[in-house]
């Protein structure tokens, strides 16, 4: 196929996305840009006029593994003086010098604020062959909206704003995506009314802190009054969002989506720990018995959510005593799936220049611990559902399995079963659950 493209004379891009769904989005929204200029999608990098590596710097480790693969990208510029490779994103915007430096064969190097430009800035690039560095430091305004490519054919991301005031102490993203910026309401409306058109059944909304929304607007709205308004577009069959800040979840937007219809039971609060000094260091704004309020208050008010977090193990100064208390708060809370990260060290944030930083083995030792306790919780909890029947989205193929189709429940647990012949990608299928894994569900159609 992409041969084929070639000999009609399409020119053809590929995009490699690290990170967060918040870059996955992008990629989504610079291959839409793409195609407005004649541009279509490949899979064969070789192929391609342009290539666009989407880039994150959340972790050390993603970093080394990008900068890695910028420097293969040296070998297609040798076969293909006019090939376009661009690094955008998140790096883009932290070590745009770095980068420039380093790697000559890059033509164009993108920041985080101005991603709507990249059809004006691979033009300028075809005209004058001349490398493009386009980096601003902050975002003057809230970026106007650009075309979507979705890789999906049912679920669809939709941005609500850009950015973080947060400034957790061991966080770069406020540094490389700017303070919040909220969507208008009525743009957010719009693009999911046109997805359901479309016939996507799901969308999850999209923010580094959903819980901010509108607090930058000068109309009164917020996040909850969002979702009451996309909960009432019946041609979406589920809304998810991310990301949640314990600290603006409140009881209003537990009372919504509650007493929605299309807003699903899962509620991803990042905890990252379970020692209160280490949350005062990381300056997250709550302790951990406002947090077990939190959890108290959605188990009561919706018994068969799920709830879900992200853990840092190894923050600068954790002392054994402060690790055993995130150990004994994921006992006690008990959390369907934990998302565990080692500590990483990120130049250019408070945490990185705190005393006591831990040797790598300490890090590794105590997330293996952690991660231990979560999974047989996990398992646990999953246990339970052995029996019931669920409804499940289906999702396509099983990756490791043709015969078995896989899909999530509305808790956003993924499910397999055996393939009848009878479901299609986008039907909403009840299944009966046989066995129970850490991370899956298995079952059968009814």
């Amino acid at each position: 196929m992409d041969l084929d493209q070639k000999d009609l004379g399409h020119k053809l891009f590929h995009t490699i996305t690290f990170g967060c769904q918040m870059n996955l989005n992008d990629s989504e929204r610079l291959a839409g840009q793409l195609r407005t200029i004649g541009y279509e999608a490949t899979e064969n990098i070789d192929q391609a006029d342009v290539i666009l590596l989407n880039t994150c710097c959340v972790r050390e480790s993603a970093e080394k593994k990008i900068y890695g693969k910028i420097g293969e990208m040296k070998r297609l510029k040798s076969v293909n003086p006019n090939i376009i490779i661009g690094v955008v994103g998140c790096m883009a915007q932290k070590d745009k010098d770095k980068i420039v430096k380093k790697f000559p064969h890059v033509s164009l190097v993108m920041g985080t604020h101005n991603t709507h430009q990249l059809v004006e800035l691979i033009s300028q690039i075809e005209t004058s062959g001349e490398k493009v560095v386009s980096v601003w430091d902050q975002a003057e305004q809230l970026a106007p909206d650009v075309p979507t490519v979705h890789k999906s054919q049912i679920s669809a991301w939709v941005p609500i704003m850009y950015g973080c005031n947060n400034f957790c102490t061991y966080c770069i993203v406020p540094y490389v995506r700017g303070r919040e910026r909220s969507r208008p309401l009525e743009n957010i409306i719009a693009e999911i009314r046109q997805l359901g058109a479309e016939g996507f059944k799901e969308i999850t909304l999209l923010g580094q802190n959903v819980n901010s929304y509108g607090k930058d607007l000068d109309t009164q709205i917020d996040f909850a009054d969002l979702l009451q308004a996309a909960d009432q577009i019946e041609t979406i069959a589920r809304i998810r969002y991310m990301t949640s800040h314990p600290r603006d979840m409140n009881t209003k937007l537990i009372d919504i989506i509650k007493n929605s219809n299309r807003i699903c039971e899962h509620f991803h609060l990042p905890v990252q720990s379970g020692s209160n000094s280490i949350l005062k260091q990381m300056n997250r704004g709550y302790t951990t018995e406002y947090y077990r309020q939190l959890v108290t208050h959605i188990r009561k008010s919706i018994p068969g959510a799920s709830i879900t977090t992200d853990l840092i193990v190894g923050f600068p100064g954790e002392t054994e005593e402060q690790f055993l208390e995130t150990l004994d708060f994921i006992k006690s809370v008990r959390y369907d799936v934990a998302y565990t990260f080692l500590y990483s060290q990120r130049s250019g944030t408070p945490a990185a220049q705190y005393e006591g930083q831990l040797p790598l083995a300490v890090k590794k030792a105590r997330l293996n611990q952690l991660m231990a306790v979560q999974n047989e919780i996990s398992l646990e909890i999953n246990k339970q559902l052995t029996g019931t029947i669920i409804e499940v989205l289906v999702e396509g193929a099983s990756k490791n399995d043709a015969m078995k189709l896989m899909g999530r429940t509305r808790t956003n647990k993924i499910v397999l079963w055996e393939k009848t012949g009878t479901e299609k990608i986008g039907d909403l299928v009840n299944i009966q659950i046989d066995k129970a894994q850490t991370w899956v569900l298995k079952g059968r159609l009814l």
